[in-house]
């Protein structure tokens, strides 16, 4: 017999919950795992392929900063799944992060962020975009505490920040190396 959640306890309810399952192992034998249920997300990595730019945000993370890390790292937008498809949910994030309004969006994965403590599962995309797409100033909504910066990075330094570990954020990683393995022409040198 496969594992099986036996009950769940609920120990927090807030902007995120926190679980406590028991879980009936295969051999009849019970333990404890903490969940946080966190539901579903969305991320999108917003470049223009003709200025070969990227646009990417940051704003104050308290775990980072917590685990000794700085107050706000580089990373790229992204927002829990509230309602409707995630194709819509990632331009909406995108629209309240950077100002730029997405069309067309290249699926990359559907991925369970951390698999060992949490519920969520997280949709990332790849979205082209060009300068007449940037339709407003960005930051995020001031009604949820957000102070988003905005920061439009050239591909190759970007690239190169991924490769010297300045890029501390998984989702914005695997989008980078999605878009390099996707569109390497974006990366190389123009003639």
């Amino acid at each position: 017999m496969a594992p099986r959640i036996g009950g769940v306890r609920l120990v927090h309810d807030g902007w995120a919950r926190y679980l406590v399952a028991e879980v009936m192992q295969e051999d009849g034998s019970r333990i404890t795992r903490e969940m946080e249920d966190h539901g579903r997300a969305v991320a999108v990595l917003p470049y223009d392929p003709d200025r070969r730019v990227a646009t990417l945000v940051s704003q104050f993370r308290a775990p980072v900063l917590y685990s000794g890390g700085p107050p706000s790292h580089v990373e790229v937008p992204a927002g829990l799944l509230d309602e409707g498809a995630s194709e819509d949910e990632a331009r909406r994030e995108a629209m309240e992060e950077t100002g730029l309004r997405l069309g067309e969006l290249d699926f990359v994965a559907s991925a369970w962020s951390m698999p060992g403590i949490s519920t969520e599962r997280m949709d990332l995309f790849l979205a082209a975009y060009g300068e007449a797409d940037r339709t407003g100033t960005g930051g995020g909504l001031a009604a949820e505490g957000e102070a988003v910066a905005v920061h439009e990075i050239p591909l190759p330094e970007l690239a190169a920040m991924g490769r010297r570990g300045a890029i501390t954020d998984m989702k914005s990683l695997t989008l980078l190396f999605a878009l390099q393995l996707r569109r390497p022409d974006l990366f190389a040198e123009r003639p």
